[in-house]
């Protein structure tokens, strides 16, 4: 059995505020000392608190949302979280005076000790943390165990200390712990019955996630499904109801739903770094283009100044919206090209310096021009970057492969492709859904050699000559990288309006049309775009029904 070391008594306690009030600060030490605990330390904003914590192993955190730094408390509490200054047997508590249901979310996910609302009553608080540290020390040896991913021990010690009639307030608390450790051992049958026990004797939302959890790692879907639609009508099980059934799907490889459901959950708590990033992949396999941007911009804008703040995810916003744009026309396409020249200036004045973005800025100045149908001076950029050998960063390769085949260099575009492959661990989700994106980027790349854009201009010439099967044929191309572009869906009913009286439909014909009335009825569309879907339509479905 685990060797657990013994547990501090409470008057030895370490105790570290981060808060920039000092106000606060003095408050929570006036309450501390009543209940017998002399060591705390304070830091007014991240940069000290990160010092401290480097000094001293703290075994109870407060910290502030809006403290008085480069970093809100939520990214602080997540960089001392994998940097190890926090641990199960930690006790955290938050503190902030926002109680928006977006921040709340973002919190929960973190999974505070304690979640407290300012301005802070100093009685109130002695109650509390006397509370807090009633579990603390009833429980520590289950903490400890869990921290260590010694779960057959935490369930030992657990059922131990439920014959403990003296720890009956404490009983939800274990059960819990109890759960979570069944299912991390992937005893999913037996953590189906634990948790339907529970639901006899408590109310708490936490038992039916669990269980709606419990249920999906074995395939029981109808009593998941039945289960989860109840939860989501529920506030407090919503946003953990939706993670779990983000991670059935995407286990079982449908990622237009997991990508459906991740949305939502992003909505709900737009921090999570892991989840926008979850988000902008499967936008990718989707061909979503619009939600590629978003998450990208999520990321950019939340990594702000913490842990995972990086150049990498600006250039990933640039990349994303130059994909975005070549799936556009009109003035949506120059809008969005305008916005993507301020933010590549922006971004070589703040980075340009650092001779690793050479390359990578070459690309995406290539990418641009040829965007604007300067294809002169995209390939003149490219021809010094012409080797195909991958990175290390599989996205500095991807927007390769992208200028590559945009130039009409197809066969280093799907070398490198190859390439990249090659490199990537399958084993992980993000692995898998690269892997799979990777396939479905070399297959469309082989097949179809144009970009959206360039796939639609040249359907209108064949259009405007009457020529309307090769014409249609290529706005199924473009469809294909694009589904969810409106006027791409409007174009090809406007040729089908065309090429019902050429040709007879058949069910690929009737399968496209079916596609593209999906996609104009999940979009707001303008009056004219109504106007013009309801004409096409019309024709469409009078050919039909007098052929």
């Amino acid at each position: 059995m685990i060797q657990i070391p013994p547990q501090k008594p409470l008057n030895k306690l370490n105790v570290l505020v981060i808060d920039g009030q000092s106000l606060v600060t003095d408050t929570i030490k006036s309450a501390l000392t009543e209940i017998g605990i002399s060591t705390c330390k304070s830091a007014e904003n991240a940069f000290y608190a990160l010092r401290l914590c480097e000094e001293t192993k703290f075994d109870v955190v407060l910290i502030s949302f809006d403290i008085r730094s480069d970093k809100d408390g939520f990214n602080l509490l997540e960089e001392l979280r994998l940097k190890g200054h926090i641990s199960k047997t930690t006790m955290v508590i938050f503190l902030s005076a926002d109680t928006s249901m977006e921040l709340v979310n973002c919190v929960v996910e973190l999974q505070p000790s304690d979640f407290w609302v300012k301005p802070l009553d100093r009685k109130k608080m002695e109650k509390r943390f006397t509370y807090l540290f009633g579990i603390k020390e009833k429980l520590y040896k289950l903490s400890y165990c869990i921290d260590k991913g010694e779960y057959p021990t935490a369930i030992y010690f657990a059922e131990r200390q439920l014959k403990d009639p003296s720890l009956s307030q404490y009983y939800p608390m274990i059960n819990r712990l109890i759960g979570e450790s069944l299912i991390n051992l992937k005893e999913y049958s037996q953590a189906e019955h634990f948790y339907k026990e529970l639901g006899e004797r408590y109310k708490y939302g936490w038992v039916q996630v669990n269980l709606a959890r419990s249920l999906l790692k074995q395939d029981k879907m109808t009593e998941a499904l039945a289960l989860t639609d109840q939860l989501l009508e529920r506030d407090d099980t919503r946003f953990s109801t939706y993670d779990a059934l983000a991670e059935y799907y995407i286990e079982k490889e449908d990622y237009a739903k997991g990508y459906e459901i991740i949305q939502e959950a992003t909505k709900l708590a737009p921090r999570n770094l892991d989840r926008n990033k979850k988000s902008w992949n499967l936008a990718r396999l989707n061909h979503d283009k619009k939600g590629q941007y978003i998450a990208t911009m999520n990321m950019a804008k939340f990594a702000k100044n913490s842990i995972h703040d990086s150049p990498d995810l600006n250039l990933n916003v640039i990349r994303s919206a130059i994909d975005l744009a070549a799936s556009l026309t009109g003035e949506d396409a120059a809008k969005l090209i305008t916005k993507t020249e301020r933010d590549i200036t922006f971004f070589v004045q703040e980075f340009g310096h650092d001779s690793q973005l050479k390359e990578q800025l070459a690309i995406i100045n290539a990418r641009m021009l040829n965007l604007k149908s300067d294809k002169k001076g995209a390939e003149e950029i490219i021809k010094n970057h012409m080797h195909t050998q991958s990175t290390s960063s599989v996205e500095d390769s991807l927007d390769k492969v992208k200028a590559f085949h945009e130039m009409g260099y197809w066969e280093e575009s799907i070398r490198l492709l190859d390439s990249i492959k090659s490199k990537i661990e399958s084993d992980s989700f993000l692995g898998q859904v690269i892997n799979e994106y990777l396939d479905q980027e070399s297959k469309e790349r082989t097949d179809i050699r144009y970009s959206p854009k360039e796939l639609g201009e040249m359907a209108s010439s064949h259009y405007k000559n009457k020529r309307y099967e090769p014409a249609y044929e290529l706005l199924l191309q473009a469809f294909t990288l694009a589904p969810r572009n409106p006027n791409m869906a409007l174009s090809i009913l406007k040729v089908m309006a065309k090429l019902v009286d050429e040709v007879s439909f058949d069910k690929n014909h009737l399968a496209c049309l079916k596609k593209c009335k999906n996609t104009l009825d999940s979009i707001a569309l303008s009056p004219n775009q109504q106007k013009k879907m309801d004409e096409y339509l019309a024709v469409i479905e009078q050919q039909l029904t007098s052929a």
